[in-house]
């Protein structure tokens, strides 16, 4: 952040002020996205996820995304301080005119579009599960098996005989299973046997599991006693009533705790960490955002706690084909602080961004659902266990933001390039 200002500021001593406020912006919000795309990634803290509170005066997130709020929160404060100079010194009111046009007219359109958004009758019945098992507790003093007869118990007292969907939450079943043999397992035979009961049923699932290689064939792989490699993953699982078994991969690890930052930079160290039985890249990953079609060809986009706060990595699984988004997340990590609250506010912004109804299930934590609109239609207290379920509506419609994605970031990335090349050439030219 500090970076960015002293950019501006260097930028203000070859340019006019207009430009140099300009490439505040640029800066600003290009340091933003870099906080998203790079290794060392925490978007948590971008300007536009303000507003997440206050989703009423955003809807206009589905064209731009949250650096449509960081543009807007910038620009309205620059020309804030402006017109309050304009009219200490001069006594001219037309920039402060300008400025409350700024403030009235998104939030006037965007309360219109909240007012009037209807969503298609599409319903689909879904259960939520909140087992509120002790984050630090399920690794060792719960078993696997006692923690699946909460979930199924949970699931069972609320699920109905047209429940299409039960979402369990991250790292539900927390044994590390073998993905090729998964069908054999003890606990996905339990998953199996419970959706037995739901004729319809489509069960999606945390789960700790594990591939095998003879070869190192990822980045991640890590050395395997017996010979070859191995990956181990945080991982969502989608079970039906048929063969079928599908996994997707947590890819946007947290730094430093699931993933070494720059993992090929300090690939040099790699036999070093396996001595020590780790890795230089810690979890494995995949590439691409995912989705899960089920028999009756409805999409979900499994989003893994962390990854609720990317925006374009989540419409990159709806412009695959998801209709509704799936979050799983163990947020008792934090305690009871303000992040397990930020982190539901912060999945407002993506129902709004994608127009898709979302799904949250916590370990421990807050589940519920939130509308196409961002609003909370329902959710569960903080430590509590619980089950809950709606009848939520599918969206197959695309909007803006993702057909398009970050072209706000993107633009202002190019700018702040641009801006930053003018500054080394002047200093060039001045010497």
């Amino acid at each position: 952040m500090t970076f960015a200002v002293w950019m501006y500021y260097r930028l203000s001593t070859y340019t006019s002020k207009p430009l140099a406020y300009t490439g505040l912006i640029a800066f600003y919000i290009s340091m933003e996205y870099l906080h998203q795309t790079w290794d060392l990634a925490f978007p948590w803290m971008t300007l536009g996820n303000g507003f997440a509170g206050m989703h009423q005066i955003v809807q206009w997130y589905e064209v731009t995304g949250v650096y449509g709020g960081s543009l807007w929160i910038l620009l309205s404060n620059i020309l804030a301080f402006e017109a309050y100079q304009k009219i200490k010194n001069q006594k001219q009111y037309k920039l402060a005119g300008i400025w409350a046009l700024l403030l009235i007219l998104p939030i006037g359109y965007s309360l219109y579009r909240y007012k009037n958004y209807e969503e298609k009758s599409v319903p689909v019945n879904v259960v939520t599960v909140q087992p509120n098992i002790d984050p630090y507790e399920k690794f060792g003093s719960i078993s696997a098996n006692e923690q699946l007869n909460i979930l199924t118990h949970l699931s069972d007292s609320v699920g109905q005989t047209n429940t299409e969907y039960f979402i369990w939450p991250e790292t539900a079943i927390p044994n590390y299973a073998d993905e090729e043999r998964i069908r054999t397992n003890p606990d996905f035979l339990r998953t199996q046997q419970f959706l037995s009961k739901y004729k319809n049923g489509t069960l999606i699932t945390g789960i700790e599991s594990v591939r095998f290689y003879n070869d190192k064939k990822t980045l991640s792989a890590k050395v395997n006693p017996n010979g070859g490699y191995y990956d181990n993953y945080n991982a969502a699982m989608q079970v039906e009533n048929s063969a079928s078994v599908a996994f997707y991969h947590k890819s946007k690890l947290v730094p430093g705790v699931e993933k070494m930052p720059f993992p090929k930079i300090f690939s040099f160290l790699a036999p070093v960490f396996s001595k020590l039985g780790g890795t230089v890249s810690g979890w494995g990953w995949q590439e691409e955002p995912g989705v899960f079609y089920a028999y009756s060809g409805i999409g979900v986009a499994p989003v893994i706690c962390y990854e609720a706060i990317w925006g374009d990595w989540v419409a990159g699984s709806v412009k695959q084909g998801a209709q509704f988004i799936a979050i799983i997340t163990n947020d008792g990590w934090w305690g009871n602080t303000s992040g397990k609250d930020q982190h539901l506010l912060y999945a407002k912004l993506r129902s709004i961004e994608t127009r898709r109804y979302v799904v949250r299930s916590a370990n421990t934590g807050i589940s519920g659902f939130i509308n196409q609109r961002g609003d909370v239609v329902q959710q569960s207290k903080w430590w509590t266990r619980t089950a809950l379920k709606a009848d939520i509506n599918l969206n197959d419609n695309i909007t803006f933001y993702v057909k398009h994605g970050d072209v706000v970031a993107i633009v202002s990335s190019i700018l702040a390039l641009l801006a930053a090349g003018f500054i080394i050439l002047k200093k060039w030219f001045l010497k």
